[in-house]
């Protein structure tokens, strides 16, 4: 299973399960009270047998004299369990019949211990119970999950013939009619789309594992040549020496192109963008309109502007994650933003 299905079956599972352990705490604590009172019942009989028949084992005896404040045949409790009941032989004297609170305790425990057992073994059942029903719960939507999957890998395939058959005609055209900067645009517009497929491919099938050593600085330049033509308005500016990574170079691509569009497509009207390496960590530092609310851009779908359908910087987030590149974000509105990549662990030393 997926993160989101994993995180979908874990709540299901703990909402069902908590629900059931409610209602079974509820029940148990209702039975755990009817169960004491019956208890207090039998005390309340074996002392009367033992008033009437004189067989007290475990009970102690005491004649008291007759008192307003002696009710015959009530149940006190006062520590111990006692009541008061009439002699026969005398209207002077009452019989006073002592259930020792030791023994009541003892039978207390005894039922608390087989509410318990039964209480677990009720929660074991409940957990399986709820396991089931999240399964079931899940089911729909993994089937719909796996349709809407399908769904795009047959786009994203049915998408590489068109544009291979666009490059290979801009590519043809511009060997006929020499460079043109309406060309170019096109060429960068279809860079964009392949872009975008390639976010949408590791959204699906997830991240590649296969490492390589390649020097930082030439893959930025190479990017930066690509959005300097996208973005003509903004700036885009390298301040660093030359360094060697070693990660898998595709994914670590796809974390900078979308960090240098979104710096770009979200800047102010001759904006900059500065990319600086200082102690292991690279800053893409923008002049931007900033983030409103920094804890959810890394959420799936979370977007700020009416642009993009807001997956580029879960992608970013999912890849460093992966990668083991730690990622920070500061921003301020109408200021801009940095992001800051540490590289300490894929830096080749």
């Amino acid at each position: 299973m997926k993160a989101y299905e994993i995180e979908s079956f874990v709540k299901s599972f703990l909402i069902f399960f908590i629900l059931l352990e409610v209602l079974l705490a509820i029940n148990f604590w209702n039975e755990y009270q009817v169960q004491k009172i019956e208890i207090e019942d039998k005390i309340h009989i074996e002392m009367k047998l033992c008033a009437f028949t004189i067989q007290c084992e475990g009970l102690t005896t005491d004649f008291v004299d007759k008192a307003k404040d002696k009710e015959e045949n009530i149940l006190y409790k006062d520590g111990d369990f006692y009541a008061y009941f009439k002699v026969p032989t005398s209207q002077k004297y009452l019989m006073k019949v002592v259930y020792p609170q030791k023994k009541y305790l003892k039978n207390i425990a005894k039922l608390e211990k087989k509410l318990y057992r039964k209480f677990w073994l009720y929660s074991i059942f409940g957990a399986l119970v709820s396991f089931l029903f999240s399964i079931y719960a899940l089911l729909p939507l993994q089937r719909a999950l796996r349709l809407n999957e399908e769904f795009v890998k047959d786009i994203l395939h049915d998408f590489n013939t068109p544009i291979s058959s666009m490059l290979i005609n801009l590519k043809i055209f511009k060997r006929e009619i020499g460079d043109n900067s309406k060309i170019q645009r096109l060429e960068n517009n279809i860079q964009t789309i392949l872009s975008l497929q390639d976010n949408l491919r590791i959204f699906i099938k997830g991240i590649p594992t296969q490492s390589e050593t390649f020097s930082l600085k030439k893959l930025l330049e190479s990017r930066i040549d690509y959005f300097n033509a996208l973005y003509p308005d903004v700036t885009y500016a390298i301040s660093m020496d030359e360094i060697n990574v070693k990660t898998n170079k595709d994914a670590f691509t796809r974390i900078l192109d979308n960090l240098l569009s979104n710096a770009g497509k979200y800047n102010i009207a001759n904006g900059e963008v500065s990319i600086v390496f200082q102690d292991k960590t690279l800053a893409i530092n923008d002049t931007g309109k900033g983030i409103k609310k920094i804890e959810k851009v890394f959420d799936r779908y979370y977007k700020e502007q009416d642009r993009g359908i807001g997956i580029g910087l879960h992608i970013v987030k999912k890849l460093c994650d992966e990668l083991m590149v730690p990622i920070h974000i500061q921003s301020k509105e109408k200021v801009g933003t940095s992001i800051g990549l540490n590289l300490i662990h894929i830096l080749e030393s």
